[in-house]
């Protein structure tokens, strides 16, 4: 078997790194081993920020619809049910701009999910 010069691939594998570590403190930045533990820790950081994002979006959603729905005098949970009763699906993302541009469009789903809940 013939032998296998690895020079060109480490080089790029180091440039790799080094590149990701742009901007990082001091040794961060600069020294190899330090560079690539640092890139290691960021990008899992990065991927665990990436699904925090999602819940928090999903928690602003959910205090904007329950503000609107308190505006008309209805809680959250009720008038959730009243909408998966009455069969409306409209995402939360939809439902919190819609409370929050406009209150007018909203106040009709409000009434439809009281109607769809009472029955």
């Amino acid at each position: 078997m013939s032998r296998v010069r690895r020079g060109h691939n480490k080089v790029q594998r180091r440039k790799k790194i080094m590149k990701l570590a742009k901007g990082y403190y001091g040794a961060k930045s600069k020294l190899y081993r330090t560079a690539k533990e640092q890139v290691e820790r960021s990008l899992s950081f990065a991927y665990r920020g990436r699904k925090l994002k999602k819940i928090n979006m999903r928690r602003l959603w959910i205090v904007r619809i329950n503000a609107g729905c308190r505006q008309n005098d209805m809680s959250y949970s009720r008038f959730m049910n009243g909408l998966k009763n009455a069969q409306i699906k409209l995402n939360r993302k939809v439902l919190a701009d819609m409370a929050a541009t406009d209150p007018a469009t909203f106040s009709a789903l409000v009434e439809r999910a009281r109607e769809a809940a009472a029955s």
